[in-house]
């Protein structure tokens, strides 16, 4: 591509509804306009587990993820490179894992928790969006999509929410809030309140980035 593209970080902590935002954010954009590169697809495999390793391994550190690697395929894709990544399947031995293809686009999205406590990749990111949600109605959320999706006793949810969500969102995430582009308040699970949002952003990126070459 002879254009750089544009980058677009979405930050949020776990159960703000970054997901349903990144959803919504997406539905806007034809397929060959955007492409999305996730950090939970990079995460350093932690091998098997039983439910009680599952429920004291700390996921939420920045350690337990592959910047180097991240921030690579991040540049190959800035580059209009294409990039396969394994699909990362929250240590549910279930799971089908897929190998992802991820394409260059106009605009790309970075989505993940620690991508502003990372500084080159924060450095990349042309707009920051920051999504957030009271505690409350977050841990609502993060007990109802873990039990449901990931088979995880309430109890084990209840624990990481506590001794490893919250501390990681405060000392990883929150401080950089203050950085961000666009904070969206997300407590409330009005689909057209976030659609109405990620249409205003997506219509300006659309017109600046992905007709430039019409």
């Amino acid at each position: 591509m002879s254009n750089k593209p544009f980058i677009i970080g979405i930050a949020g902590g776990s159960g703000s509804g970054k997901t349903f935002f990144l959803n919504s954010f997406l539905h806007h954009f034809k397929q060959d306009e955007v492409t999305l590169v996730s950090q939970d697809d990079y995460y350093f495999p932690a091998g098997e587990m039983t439910q009680e390793e599952n429920k004291l391994y700390n996921f939420d550190l920045p350690r337990t993820i592959d910047n180097e690697q991240f921030l690579l395929d991040i540049k190959k894709l800035i580059k209009g490179e294409v990039i396969y990544k394994k699909e990362y399947n929250f240590n549910n031995p279930l799971a089908v894992t897929k190998i992802l293809e991820i394409n260059p686009a106009p605009i790309i999205i970075v989505e993940g928790l620690f991508i502003l406590h990372f500084k080159e990749i924060a450095a990349l990111l042309d707009h920051r969006i920051f999504v957030e949600a009271d505690d409350s109605v977050a841990l609502q959320r993060r007990i109802k999509r873990d039990g449901m999706e990931r088979g995880y006793p309430e109890e084990d949810v209840l624990y990481k929410w506590h001794n490893h969500v919250v501390p990681a969102y405060h000392e990883f995430l929150l401080p950089y809030k203050d950085t961000c582009d666009t904070i969206v308040i997300n407590n409330e699970d009005t689909p057209d309140q976030i659609i109405k949002i990620t249409e205003e952003i997506s219509v300006v990126l659309k017109d600046k980035y992905c007709h430039r070459n019409d």
